[in-house]
């Protein structure tokens, strides 16, 4: 193939239809995630509820663990509107939209059981939209573009954090809570607008006809290509790879606040410096796996996130330093953009196309694990052991994931990308 022929080949994988689509259903797909993760905790913390309650708070987030159990749901069954993809959509983008307007109205001193209970709402429409976007974005892509597709949608995942994470932290330098939830869940809208645009896709091959065809088959899919104990060494990598960095960033925000940080220096520096590097960092590991695959990809991106979560330790030493918060921020997000392309790029490597709703739900839903079980815990580490102690622990956290390398995805062993050149669009 010539070099003219390469580039054009390039352009018209990148600039078609299917990957504008990708940017909206990433953003739609990362907008409710982070005001369940970021913007609520924050919000929270303001409000004077303390760090054991707010640790608790990411049981909220459960529904995303769990999603996978009712995953086969949208599969076997359609919505008497709008096709068998696009009704679920919009179905989980109105609650969203309804479940995060209503959230700031209430009094997080009084009220925090029914605030809580409205995160688990927001979560659960949330989780359900993921299982129907990954769905569809898998039925809409080619094989050839599926690396590029979902390497822009995480991207786009990552930029609509700004809202719920940035923007909606500097409104609330100005404006209640209870309107800035408003104006974020607003925001939902450019989901809607995308649902009712796009067209249904036709169905490739069979769906299933009964719930038992509709969970049973994915997972006997999944374990006749594995031994038992290496299916469960790799479900196992899953919840344990991004394992540090995810304890690490679940209580961000509030280790920020309690350093002396402002809302507006968070959502001017921290949110920034987190999202930049992030993005970078996962263009780059996408460039990079071209050339040494998934496996060394997930070994060498994976030892970066460790480093440099040993950041966050040092920024606990130093105080409310702009310059240093920039820094351990940035260097942090670098890491876990490099090593999110890597994981995304295997757990699209393991599942089966022919069951992807399914088995993504549970594949994501693992990895999910970490930042919705034990994080709810992290509240209670930090008042015991102090930041400092708290972020070493996290690093440590991040080693067994690493030492599953060996078994899942070993040095060496395959020579294959995440992301290749196509050859027609």
């Amino acid at each position: 193939m010539s070099a003219n022929n390469s580039a054009l080949n390039w352009r018209e994988a990148i600039f078609n239809r299917r990957m504008l689509i990708c940017i909206f259903v990433g953003f739609s797909s990362g907008l409710p995630l982070y005001i369940v993760l970021q913007m609520m905790p924050a919000w929270l913390r303001t409000e004077g509820v303390g760090l054991k309650e707010i640790g608790f708070f990411t049981l909220a987030q459960f529904p995303y663990t769990w999603k996978f159990l009712w995953a086969p749901l949208l599969d076997r069954y359609q919505l008497p509107f709008l096709g068998r993809r696009r009704g679920w959509m919009l179905l989980t983008q109105i609650g969203l939209l309804l479940s995060v307007a209503s959230v700031g109205w209430f009094s997080p001193s009084s009220q925090l059981a029914t605030i809580s209970m409205l995160a688990v709402i927001v979560a659960a429409f949330s989780a359900t939209q993921d299982i129907v976007l990954d769905a569809y974005r898998r039925e809409l892509l080619p094989d050839n573009e599926l690396g590029l597709g979902n390497s822009i949608h995480v991207q786009a995942y990552r930029i609509s954090g700004l809202v719920p994470a940035a923007f909606a932290f500097i409104l609330a330098d100005h404006l209640p809570w209870s309107w800035v939830f408003v104006i974020v869940a607003g925001f939902m809208l450019i989901g809607i607008g995308l649902t009712l645009a796009i067209k249904e896709l036709p169905i490739k091959g069979e769906p299933p006809k009964t719930i038992k065809q509709a969970v049973i088959e994915p997972f006997k899919d999944f374990f006749s290509r594995n031994s038992i104990s290496g299916a469960i060494t790799v479900l196992a990598f899953m919840v344990m790879y991004k394992f540090g960095d995810n304890m690490a960033t679940a209580l961000s925000t509030p280790f920020y606040i309690d350093l002396g940080f402002t809302l507006t220096e968070i959502g001017v520096i921290a949110k920034n410096a987190a999202l930049w590097p992030a993005i970078i960092g996962g263009m780059m590991g996408g460039v990079l796996m071209l050339r040494i695959g998934i496996n060394k990809g997930l070994w060498v991106f994976g030892f970066v996130q460790v480093v440099t979560i040993l950041g966050f330790a040092a920024l606990a030493e130093v105080g409310a330093n702009k310059w240093m918060l920039a820094l351990v921020v940035s260097m942090e997000y670098l890491g876990v953009g490099l090593g999110t392309a890597a994981f995304t790029a295997f757990i699209a490597r393991t599942a089966n196309p022919l069951f992807a709703a399914t088995q993504l739900a549970l594949f994501t839903a693992l990895a999910s694990l970490p930042r919705t079980l034990v994080n709810a815990f992290t509240g209670i580490m930090v008042e015991y052991l102090g930041w400092f102690d708290f972020y070493l622990l996290c690093a440590l956290t991040a080693i067994p994931g690493m030492l599953l390398l060996f078994k899942v995805a070993p040095w060496g062993a395959d020579n294959d990308s995440a992301i290749e050149p196509t050859e027609k669009s």
